[in-house]
């Protein structure tokens, strides 16, 4: 599964924003991956997310596969949009 976000975050996706999606995406079995910039990294990374230097009005990807993938992604939009960092893309 997967969901294509822009960030709308003036910061972009800086340390402490970067710290809660990888402290989220580790509670779940699932592998999930984050896509920007050409680059794939482990989003259960913390030096991976912060590698790919996503700023304001990027694009990225969240893909999830594996038994609570759905879930993963959910909980993983929820924060996006909750913490005001991305909008879905469609």
């Amino acid at each position: 599964m997967e969901k294509t976000f822009k960030v709308i975050a003036e910061n972009g996706i800086h340390a402490r924003p970067a710290t809660n999606l990888v402290t989220l995406a580790m509670r779940f079995k699932s592998d999930i991956w984050l896509i920007a910039n050409n680059r794939s990294v482990d989003m259960k990374s913390i030096m991976g997310v912060m590698s790919l230097g996503i700023y304001k009005a990027a694009m990225f990807t969240i893909r999830t596969s594996g038994e609570d993938e759905k879930e993963a992604l959910d909980a993983i939009t929820d924060l996006l949009i909750k913490d005001n960092l991305g909008v879905i893309y469609e």
